[in-house]
């Protein structure tokens, strides 16, 4: 199985019935919806309570920086603060109040510009995420839109400006391409119809981004511009900030983050863009964008080279920079802004392998995400391990399929023995930092793309390796034996972690057992690891870690022989049957029909094993089916 192509790829919000939209209706809807949701709302809601925030509350300066009101205009649900809630016990407003009008968009608008998202309340978590970084910059003129009405009141009552889509969608997830994934990317479409003819510019973004740097400024610098998109450029155009080099851009252009200025063009564009996708429910509402701007192109801009005639010959457009308008492989692979000591201003989650979950264990990697305060102090306190990688694995000599397995596989074992004793010991695994030797797509490839600027080794996405999604699965304890929860690798260095939760750490150094002075009796404090022979049995551990339940933090100087295994069979059948279903495939080898190769976990179990492709279709299935 090959991941579906990450160009594009939104941050899926909205599942729904597997029939094909009713794209009259999702029109119809966006316009005069709101009837349902009047009975809803009154059915449901009487006195309100704001609920708590998933992090801390924004700091007095942000507050002031995000006050829009003015002693003259005396404070609305449009131009309240964001994050502050409604006074306690008052009555939700009528569904009227939350229709995108421009009066709401005024309300909201600063020097002529809105920042707007939209989702489902399966991606909540994302879009505080999205909101919070963007007050944090200063930034407080947006809106998002809510395609359902718990999205809705859950977002009204945190203090974030919220309108209804009218789309009556369902709360849950929806996966990459699915028709429910095109539905809602024809939204996006509509929605921008009906907000540039209230003659606002627009910074239309996906939830599964995240805004680093105000990028407000970086877009004024190109005032004539009818439309500036990203793109899933890899290789830089420039080395600067400025636009990539038009002519040089092979990726697709990615609607996941795009400017637009309500000019006559580019209303023209959006229309035709909403014709083209309503006319087609076949369409991806990406690839009709980018047929549409190539419709004519290539002639530049007069006194503005970085920008390009394109879709009439009239639409002025600009490609911002992947180096700083990242995409999940300028960012997280290649670190692109890094070598070229830029500063990044936004990440996109394109690029990675693992839907959803994968997009935020990205941004949790990179310590952009902000979860709840319980994600932070798990009841059974946290399990880590210093990694151990010899120096010929990671840097000698050449860069080859079998070399960047032979460094993978040695760092699994020791994930597969902390995943053991993590289960063991009922504590949540931090997963140490994985390297890689070549870098993952889905399609044939060199190692690493020609042109890109990926490093090897490098500190690869656990993505690419580990099926997340699968971890994170509620598996038949029967079968799969006991939840493993685990963390991303940067965990335990994140702002957020409670100070209570760090210092209460324990470390402990694995000794020869034979050693005289490798002994569990040796005691331990602050200042002094405690020493444990390796090759410990389950009861041994059991034993000694009976004593340090109420520490927070276990961390290990290593894995290597941590852990003879479990002594019932049974359940040493169910672990395995659980972390076999843990790996992935990486993709793949240049040149063959097959190309992918499937990660074992139990890869040391085979004599002989190496790393090819299957052979034929019989034997394309992962190494437990």
């Amino acid at each position: 199985p090959r991941p579906p192509p990450p160009g594009g790829e939104m941050a899926p919000c909205c599942p729904a019935e597997s029939t094909k939209p009713a794209f009259i209706g999702i029109f119809g809807a966006i316009v005069g919806g709101f009837a349902v949701s009047a009975v809803f709302f009154l059915l449901s809601f009487s006195s309100i309570t704001a609920p708590a925030l998933p992090f801390p509350v924004v700091t007095a300066t942000t507050t002031n920086l995000s006050a829009l009101s003015t002693p003259a205009q005396p404070e609305t649900m449009y131009n309240r603060p964001i994050w502050k809630s409604p006074a306690r016990g008052s009555r939700m407003p009528s569904p009227r109040a939350f229709r995108l009008t421009r009066d709401m968009v005024r309300a909201r608008a600063r020097d002529g510009v809105i920042v707007v998202t939209f989702g489902n309340y399966a991606f909540m978590d994302f879009i505080l995420t999205w909101v919070r970084h963007l007050t944090g910059l200063g930034v407080d003129n947006l809106l998002v839109g809510a395609m359902d009405t718990k999205l809705l009141r859950q977002l009204y009552l945190t203090g974030v400006p919220v309108f209804d889509m009218g789309s009556r969608m369902v709360t849950e997830d929806v996966g990459w391409g699915s028709p429910t994934f095109h539905k809602m990317g024809r939204e996006k479409v509509l929605l921008i119809n009906e907000l540039l003819p209230f003659g606002y510019e627009l910074l239309m973004c996906d939830t599964d981004m995240v805004w680093l740097k105000n990028p407000l400024p970086y877009l004024a610098r190109y005032p004539s511009a009818d439309l500036l998109t990203s793109s899933d450029q890899v290789i830089p155009t420039v080395t600067d900030d400025s636009l990539e080099n038009w002519r040089e851009v092979t990726g697709a252009y990615n609607i996941g983050i795009f400017h637009w200025r309500p000019t006559e063009p580019a209303k023209r564009l959006a229309k035709d863009w909403k014709d083209l996708v309503i006319s087609d429910d076949k369409i991806w509402d990406q690839n009709a964008f980018n047929d549409l701007v190539h419709t004519v192109f290539g002639q530049p801009v007069q006194g503005e080279d970085e920008l390009v005639y394109s879709y009439d010959g009239k639409l002025k457009l600009g490609v911002l920079p992947a180096s700083i308008f990242c995409s999940g492989h300028t960012y997280f692979v290649q670190g692109m802004h890094q070598q070229l000591r830029l500063e990044p201003y936004a990440v996109h989650t394109t690029f990675q392998y693992a839907g959803t979950e994968g997009k935020r264990h990205r941004l949790r990697e990179a310590m952009l995400f902000f979860d709840q305060p319980s994600y932070y102090d798990s009841p059974g306190g946290f399990l880590s391990f210093r990694p151990n990688i010899p120096k010929r694995m990671l840097l000698d000599g050449a860069h080859t399929v079998e070399s960047h397995f032979a460094l993978v596989n040695y760092q699994m074992k020791q994930i597969r023995t902390a995943l053991a004793m993590a289960s063991l010991l009922k504590r949540t695994l931090v997963m140490p930092p994985l390297w890689c030797r070549l870098d993952r797509m889905w399609f044939g490839h060199p190692g690493v793309m020609e042109g890109t600027m990926t490093r090897q080794p490098f500190l690869c996405p656990m993505d690419h390796v580990f099926e997340v999604h699968v971890m994170l699965k509620d598996l038949p304890e029967e079968e799969f034996g006991p939840r493993i929860d685990f963390r991303e690798y940067t965990f335990l260095e994140n702002p957020s972690l409670p100070k209570q939760v760090k210092e209460s750490f324990l470390e402990v150094r694995l000794c020869n057992e034979h050693s005289t002075r490798c002994s569990t009796a040796n005691g331990t404090n602050k200042h002094r690891a405690l020493l444990l022979p390796r090759n410990s049995t389950e009861q041994m551990l059991l034993d000694v870690f009976s004593s340090y339940k109420n520490i927070k933090i276990i961390h290990f100087s290593s894995m290597v022989d941590g852990f003879r295994g479990f002594a019932d069979a049974a359940v040493e059948t169910q672990f395995r049957n659980r972390v076999k279903r843990y790996t992935g495939i990486w993709c793949c080898v240049e040149f063959r029909e097959i190309g992918h190769i499937y990660y074992d976990m139990y890869w040391d179990d085979k004599p002989g094993w190496k790393p090819h492709p299957p052979q034929n279709r019989e034997e394309d299935h992962p190494p437990w089916a």
